[in-house]
């Protein structure tokens, strides 16, 4: 008798395979994200959250943009072509989600961090404190 996993059949390896690489065109996880800390971000690390949260902790090096204030003339101060990596409070938010919606909205190339704050927290890494706003 099939188990739950098994009562659907894997989709077929090429469909599989074009269905997972294509999950990395909408988004970025945490250690890749600290990894290029180290070396100079590439991207404008966007913190999606209240100026409150943030300043209670944030990722460092992200900026503070609540995803309700992501508007054309905010986004003005960068090049058209840049890149935007957002994150929430993690994977039981979808504020991340909300500002790539508006990013893309307005043209812009935008990824979102996988498990946000919990998941930076759940790989080891430190967070900032302090304010900071776009």
């Amino acid at each position: 008798m099939p188990s739950a996993v098994t009562t659907i059949a894997a989709a077929p390896s090429e469909i599989a395979r074009e269905h997972f690489a294509a999950a990395f065109t909408f988004g970025t996880d945490c250690w890749d994200v600290h990894d290029t800390l180290s070396r100079g971000l590439d991207f404008v690390l966007l913190d999606v959250r209240s100026p409150a949260m943030f300043a209670a902790g944030h990722v460092p090096g992200a900026i503070n943009l609540p995803h309700g204030k992501i508007v054309r003339s905010k986004m003005e101060q960068w090049p058209q072509e840049t890149l935007f990596v957002t994150y929430c409070a993690g994977p039981h938010c979808n504020g991340a989600a909300r500002g790539a919606v508006r990013l893309a909205e307005l043209g812009r190339p935008v990824k979102i961090m996988a498990g946000g704050i919990t998941g930076w927290i759940d790989e080891g890494f430190e967070l900032e404190r302090g304010i900071a706003a776009a």
